[in-house]
């Protein structure tokens, strides 16, 4: 798995915070997306990139989850469940938009992710995944015809292709009205900082591409 490798591409800057704040500087503190991402909104939009199987992301989850609570109102915030080149990480996007398509992702996204990291489930194997599912008090030939519908297949291979499209190295990945992906050698706080920084950014820009 590369996401541990990825995570540190992802962490690329220390960013001072308050007065002492420094300038933004490409490849320092944020890697430049050209062609941008298309966007889903007219407000300034942060996309999260992130597998349910990754360690960092787990991590992660806590301070982002946070942090959204708290968005101002020209920000809009989504996630995006990353695929990689080997396609190992398509069993978690379908699961994710199969939760969203039965309304159920704010209820069990986090559960998803504690299941495989402390309880240690194995979601790759559907009969572990179904027995869980049913747990959760979620009619597993519902949840069955839902993960191979024709709405969530298209779901997944958008999620393909924003993923090829942004040219991931591995998750968390952050990245901000489609056009800079926050890098930071510091904790996930400091990463933070940086969302917010470019997110400052694209606001001085009046949002224009």
């Amino acid at each position: 798995m590369r996401a541990w490798r990825g995570v540190l591409a992802t962490l690329g800057l220390c960013l001072a915070l308050g007065a002492g704040a420094v300038e933004l500087k490409q490849d320092r503190d944020f890697r430049l997306i050209n062609p941008p991402l298309a966007t889903d909104t007219n407000k300034i939009e942060v996309t999260e990139f992130f597998w349910y199987g990754c360690p960092h992301c787990f991590d992660f989850e806590p301070t982002l989850a946070a942090w959204v609570k708290k968005l101002p109102a020209d920000v809009s915030f989504r996630r995006v469940p990353a695929i990689n080149s080997s396609n190992k990480w398509t069993p978690g996007a379908r699961l994710y938009y199969t939760l969203e398509a039965m309304n159920l992702l704010e209820k069990l996204h986090t559960d998803v992710f504690t299941a495989i990291h402390v309880e240690r489930q194995r979601f790759d194997d559907e009969k572990i995944l179904l027995e869980w599912v049913a747990k959760k008090g979620i009619d597993p030939k519902k949840f069955g015809e839902t993960w191979a519908s024709f709405g969530v297949q298209s779901r997944v291979q958008q999620a393909r292709k924003l993923s090829q499209s942004a040219s991931l190295t591995g998750v968390p990945a952050v990245v901000v009205h489609g056009r800079y992906q926050a890098i930071t050698e510091g904790n996930y706080e400091d990463l933070i900082a940086v969302v917010e920084a470019l997110v400052a950014r694209v606001r001085a820009e009046g949002g224009k591409r």
